[in-house]
């Protein structure tokens, strides 16, 4: 009965502990790609829902102030956060379209932001005595994506880059959890063609290879519980142990009440 329980106790602890190679990220020795250095070098083309920042400067100062977000102090000048930017930036509807003060619906789904600003400067041209004297800059008003699952911090994020990787995003959001599958992370996004899934393993250095590891805007990243977490028994060895002995303790003091009666 001894050994039948110590194997059973020794099975148990082994089986609950996180092993150290699943909480290692990127295993194994990195390759070089071309596609990934095409992929890293190509510039982001915008989606329906993207939120972008068109800032203009000019002499005529009346055209500027219909683009400029006027705070409460009367200057021109706003400190990015995600409720300015939801007042100010320019979303791109479900048509792919975004609308500017007199110059109307302007389609940019598809385009990078380089080819935006050349898109409304020629628009501009005919507002404006002297072309030449207006300045445009166009930048995507950061990405914003959801992290569900086992990671320190869940929620909807905003990291104010034109690109922002997986690991951008994860670090974002505290990191993952002891717990939580490194194996198995999942980005969700929703783009005209309907929802897609990717499945990427953050264990293994061929993730930077992944044409997901970039996320885009409104993606949702889930990362999935380990099934030791779902045990209760701990999720190293010291932890385990504890929780033997607690459950130890109880038998014993089950049993010795039993036969006092």
């Amino acid at each position: 009965m001894k050994k039948f329980l110590t194997f059973a106790l020794l099975a148990i602890m082994f089986t609950s502990c996180i092993p150290n190679k699943d909480l290692i990220y990127f295993q194994g020795e990195p390759s070089e790609s071309e596609s990934l250095k095409k992929l890293q070098d190509e510039p982001y083309k915008l989606q329906v829902n993207d939120m972008i920042d068109i800032q203009l400067k000019s002499s005529e100062k009346k055209l500027v102030e219909l683009f400029q977000p006027i705070t409460t102090e009367g200057n021109n000048s706003m400190r990015y956060t995600r409720e300015s930017i939801y007042f100010t930036a320019y979303s791109i509807d479900k048509h792919g379209n975004i609308r500017l003060p007199y110059l109307g619906d302007i389609n940019v789904l598809g385009y990078t932001t380089s080819e935006v600003q050349e898109k409304i400067e020629k628009e501009f041209e005919t507002y404006f005595k002297n072309p030449e004297d207006v300045f445009i800059t166009v930048k995507l008003a950061g990405v914003r994506f959801t992290v569900l699952g086992e990671v320190k911090s869940t929620g909807t994020k905003v990291i104010y880059l034109n690109q922002v990787s997986l690991i951008d995003a994860i670090a974002e959001a505290g990191d993952i959890t002891i717990v939580g599958n490194r194996k198995k992370v999942t980005i969700f996004r929703k783009n005209i063609d309907g929802t897609k899934r990717y499945d990427i393993n953050m264990l293994d250095i061929s993730s930077f290879d992944s044409d997901n590891f970039f996320i885009q805007s409104n993606d949702i990243i889930y990362v999935e519980p380990l099934k030791q977490k779902s045990w209760g028994t701990g999720t190293s060895g010291m932890q385990t142990i504890t929780s033997l002995i607690a459950v130890l303790s109880l038998i014993t003091t089950t049993i010795l009440l039993v036969n006092a009666l």
